[in-house]
């Protein structure tokens, strides 16, 4: 029987309600926009850095895999949390839905233990891994900027908690009011720190570190204040609280495919850090720099995915079917535009992009062609990421680590190496559209399983 607290609100939630059409935007919107503007803050924090040197971009951008790592770590938590949490709502199980959230909050606690000894621990190395004596320099930026960044992601842990909660009960505008204040702290500090305005020392790469690092502390404090005055649905207390071996393990049947899917990113990008800087550092820092830029076009779909993801839950729970597919549709075509934009840039202004990082002659003779042959997959992502986002809002979050795996792992890394062998550093670059074209072959193949397995098997309403 399902257990309702006091405090539930009688009125149906509205994603059980509202328009699909109007819902998606109501949901997504505002997590697009705050996920446009944590693109925008961390291109600005890689243009801020570059106008250091070429060393210190590079220095940041091989900082990637283990930033990545992290934010695996928090999103994939919060994937099983909302899943959890939004179906246990559309059941109107008040109190499994708080359980959901008290022990999420546990799980993120923890996993920044993890990441403050990993902090002290594996950062030399890591760099060691990478570079040689001689890029000496580079090594010492990374160090400063990657330490700070996991020995203080308590600010980063707590931010994904208390925004995936609010997302989880359609509360999206205080999750992008939680992450405009981070952001635009983080583009205020920025300049500042880096660069010692207004009377701060001039910290060079550490300052992009601790810009960072402060700005995620800011939207952790208005997430956190906003779930206490503005969101009913959800009372987390913690007095007497115990795990629950259960409720984690549902987190974790879905967080952990999510963040093992993620995870595999981070192992890509390390990989092919190190494919690329056999033939130059600079290339490296190319490919760090089409991370930068593909984020602007991705966060705004990744927000998108935030804020689907508690719809499709809430109603698989409630058994709409209908609201359940129209959600997808419109879903898929809002993706569509963005990434059709993204292809769009990377074709016709290359160099404009390359542009803002202080590009030399040399960044920009290897990243036009790059960036011109990576924008070609552009056209195909959108399907995957959707399809993904409704795997593990329907709890078959193995589907989406099957496709990750595939497409990173098992064609994208071995194709450029193996195109790095034949063709050269041109080459290389091919094994993104490759890569692309089988996860959208994989994709498809499961989500029209899950359709004829879960979705058709509803009632009709």
């Amino acid at each position: 029987m399902n257990q309702q607290n006091t405090s539930a609100p009688i009125a149906e939630n509205k994603m059980g309600t509202m328009p699909v059409g109007r819902l998606v935007l109501n949901m997504s919107l505002p997590m697009m926009i705050s996920m446009l503007v944590q693109a925008l803050y961390n291109i600005v924090d890689s243009v801020f850095v570059a106008m250091l040197s070429e060393n210190a971009l590079t220095a940041v951008s091989m900082a990637f895999p283990l930033q990545t790592l992290l934010i695996a770590v928090g999103a994939g938590t919060g994937v099983g949390m909302n899943a959890l949490l939004s179906k246990s709502l559309g059941e109107k199980n008040f109190k499994k839905a708080n359980q959901a959230a008290e022990n999420a909050a546990f799980l993120y606690f923890l996993s920044f233990l993890v990441f403050l000894v990993l902090g002290f621990l594996v950062v030399k190395p890591f760099y060691a891994s990478q570079v040689n004596q001689a890029d000496s320099e580079i090594m010492q930026y990374g160090i400063q900027y990657l330490s700070i960044v996991m020995i203080f992601s308590l600010g980063m842990f707590g931010q994904f908690f208390y925004e995936r909660v609010l997302a989880s009960t359609g509360k999206t505008i205080f999750s992008m009011i939680s992450q405009l204040c981070g952001a635009f702290t983080n583009i205020i500090l920025d300049p500042i720190l880096i660069f010692g305005l207004l009377g701060a020392p001039r910290m060079g790469v550490t300052g992009a570190a601790v810009a960072t690092v402060i700005g995620q502390f800011v939207a952790c404090i208005v997430a956190g204040v906003c779930n206490h005055k503005f969101n009913p649905e959800v009372r987390l207390n913690f007095r007497g609280f115990r795990p629950d071996k259960t409720i984690i393990g549902h987190i974790y049947a879905v967080g952990i495919p999510s963040i093992i899917m993620q995870s595999i990113s981070s192992i890509m990008t390390y990989s092919m850090n190190l494919i690329l800087v056999q033939f130059t550092v600079t290339a490296t820092a190319v490919f760090g720099v089409y991370f930068k830029l593909q984020s602007f076009f991705f966060m705004p779909v990744f927000g998108l995915n935030n804020g689907i993801t508690p719809i499709i839950a809430y109603n698989y729970g409630a058994r709409h079917k209908k609201r359940m597919i129209q959600t997808i549709k419109v879903s898929m075509f809002i993706a569509f535009c963005f990434t059709f934009v993204g292809f769009l840039a990377y074709e016709l202004i290359p160099e404009a992009l390359l542009g803002m990082f202080s590009a030399s002659d040399d960044m920009l003779a290897i990243g036009i062609p790059a960036l011109r042959i990576i924008g070609i997959h552009y056209l195909i992502a959108w399907f995957c990421i959707i399809a993904g986002t409704v795997f593990q809002a329907l709890g078959k979050a193995v589907f989406s680590m099957i496709v990750s795996i595939m497409r990173q792992l098992f064609v994208l890394v071995p194709a450029a190496y193996i195109l790095a062998s034949i063709g050269g550093l041109h080459a290389v670059w091919w094994s993104f559209p490759i890569a692309e074209v089988i996860s959208l072959i994989i994709s498809a193949i499961f989500l029209i399983s899950i359709n004829r397995t879960v979705i058709q098997k509803i009632p009709e309403e």
